[in-house]
């Protein structure tokens, strides 16, 4: 059993299911509905820092006064972050991020070849542009920042990039409205057409490989000591396996405390809304709009605007406040018109202090595998940790070493 039908669970199945393996994915809902519906769909090669806590006092006073748009956060929910921010403020300090990004770097490396392979055994390949994303920038501050932060990235970790001039700028998005400084592409990276539909191309695949997707309520996985070892409730009866994978993103912890294992998961809360144009307008790239905060992205649907992260509980109610200041700069930026949701949509990116995902084998349990906690990156990470999951589960040399990610770096 795979429990959660997002991205990393799928592909953890999928490649379970061409080890020959009887897999079932079980979802409260459908393939990729809940974070892995909404981000700014790319596959982030470029990825090799994940994003850390700043150590500057000028943006820890601009946090301070919750305004921005790039980061939120609730008052109420401060008392139970705190604990869980000091680490990863700490794991964000220069040294620290430096030994992680090369713990992490084997994981961002893969994930373009492991993408590659399932949307092509999907056919999804109508979905995906592969000429990476760009930052713009306001100011030459900023500009000449990013190029010496890139040029670094490039000579460690071998990502491409190209640096682009106002005009190149113009000519490259004519109908952005503001005066810029400059940008900067990330060459390597690709970008999906819509997020959900490749979820769904994958979970397709998943199911000609004779998987299934079946309804049921994760919460109520229990260990038993007759049978096959795990149980869980589905509308049409108890569903037992040998092994099971927890890949409920957020959600892991309402498997996993209940097992006696308390990892330290916190949750960044984003949002998104879908806009027409006005006037013919077209939006040719993925962008960040860096000193503001916030990501435009030519979808499906229409052009997706995509907040920074919200720090607060993971089921308080949506507090959409991010996406309102986004939107007031971001017409003014590119000649967004009507929105096309009835609502903001408001995904939850499970967390951990160390930046890294949780992936391996549960210590205390046999049988019991774990696969949560890539953040800002699980659309990006799913196909690698799938594949290196499942090698592990059945005894295969791993396509990446797993031991930078196992769970017990976090439990007593």
């Amino acid at each position: 059993m795979v429990l959660g039908a997002g991205i990393v669970g799928i592909s953890t199945a999928i490649h379970l299911a061409r080890r020959g393996k009887s897999v079932v994915l079980l979802d409260r809902r459908g393939a990729g509905e809940e974070t892995s519906y909404g981000n700014a769909g790319l596959i982030q090669r470029e990825g090799v820092f994940p994003y850390g806590f700043p150590h500057d006092f000028g943006a820890l006073f601009r946090y301070a006064l919750n305004n921005t748009i790039d980061a939120s956060y609730h008052f109420r929910a401060l008392p139970s972050l705190v604990p869980f921010l000091a680490r990863y403020w700490w794991h964000s300090g220069f040294t620290q991020h430096q030994r992680i990004a090369h713990l992490y770097a084997p994981l961002i490396e893969n994930s373009i070849a492991e993408h590659s392979d399932l949307i092509d055994a999907s056919g999804a390949g109508d979905l995906i542009r592969k000429d990476g994303w760009m930052k713009v920038f306001r100011t030459e501050k900023e500009r000449d920042a990013a190029y010496k932060d890139a040029e670094k990235l490039s000579a460690g970790f071998g990502v491409n990039h190209q640096k682009l001039s106002t005009s190149e700028l113009k000519t490259i998005e004519p109908s952005i409205q503001v005066e810029l400084a400059g940008g900067l592409r990330w060459s390597d990276p690709w970008s999906i057409r819509d997020p959900h539909s490749l979820n769904k191309a994958y979970l397709g695949y998943f199911q000609s490989l004779g998987g299934r997707l079946v309804s049921g309520d994760a919460a109520t996985l229990e260990h038993i000591l007759e049978g096959p070892g795990w149980r869980v409730a589905t509308p049409e009866g108890p569903l037992e396996a040998r092994q099971v994978v927890v890949a409920l993103g957020p959600w892991a912890d309402t498997v996993t405390r209940k097992l006696g294992y308390h990892f330290p998961l916190a949750v960044k809360r984003g949002y998104h809304m879908h806009y027409g144009t006005k006037d013919g307008a077209q939006l040719n790239n993925w962008v960040l709009d860096e000193e503001m905060g916030y990501f435009l992205a030519p979808m499906l649907r229409g052009i997706r605007l995509t907040t920074g992260a919200e720090f607060a509980l993971r089921d308080a109610p949506k507090t959409p406040v991010q996406l309102t200041r986004a939107e007031r700069v971001a017409r003014e930026f590119f000649p967004l018109a009507e929105r096309r949701d009835e609502e903001p949509w408001i995904g939850a990116r499970p967390c951990t202090p160390d930046m890294m995902p949780i992936i391996g084998k549960a210590p205390r349990h046999e049988g019991l595998w774990f696969a949560f906690g890539h953040a800002h990156h699980g659309m990006t990470l799913g196909p690698v940790t799938g594949r290196a999951l499942a090698e592990a589960i059945t005894g295969e040399k791993t396509v990446i070493d797993l031991a930078p990610y196992r769970p017990d770096r976090f439990l007593a």
